[in-house]
């Protein structure tokens, strides 16, 4: 039996990796998402599951709703860079919003959000660009 969470985050990966976006990237999933400062000279995106909320659906099905996270980071020069970037997550979102995904076709989209848009301490901090999206998928069980 596999897990239905893990089972939408890979289709989240397989959906990204299959479509084309301003910046090249190649998004990879993760449990925890734990970069070094030097990683991130190149552009990473990392898909982690991060929450599951069951509520009722009826006398004996079930509503999972799962959250998942696409992190974007790359160390950054400037506000070009930044503002590059920011695109970039708009991207993600809007691709990742009113769809299906080919690999958890029962998974409906039931939302998005970008918290933080930016991390302003990684940015003042570290020169470094982190945004994270959260797309919630709903399924019946």
């Amino acid at each position: 039996m596999s897990s239905t969470i893990l089972t939408i985050a890979d289709a989240v990966v397989a959906s990204l990796n299959g479509s084309s976006f301003s910046m090249p990237f190649t998004a990879q999933r993760h449990l925890v998402p734990s970069l070094a400062l030097e990683d991130l000279a190149n552009l990473h995106v990392t898909v982690v599951p991060r929450a599951v909320a069951r509520t009722a659906s009826g006398r004996r099905d079930s509503w999972l709703d799962c959250t998942i996270d696409v992190g974007v980071q790359k160390k950054v020069n400037g506000d070009p860079d930044a503002d590059a970037l920011i695109a970039l997550v708009e991207e993600i979102a809007e691709h990742l919003s009113h769809q299906r995904l080919a690999g958890a076709p029962e998974a409906a989209w039931l939302g998005t959000t970008t918290d933080p848009l930016i991390s302003p301490e990684h940015l003042d901090q570290q020169r470094a660009f982190t945004s994270v999206v959260s797309v919630t998928y709903r399924v019946r069980q």
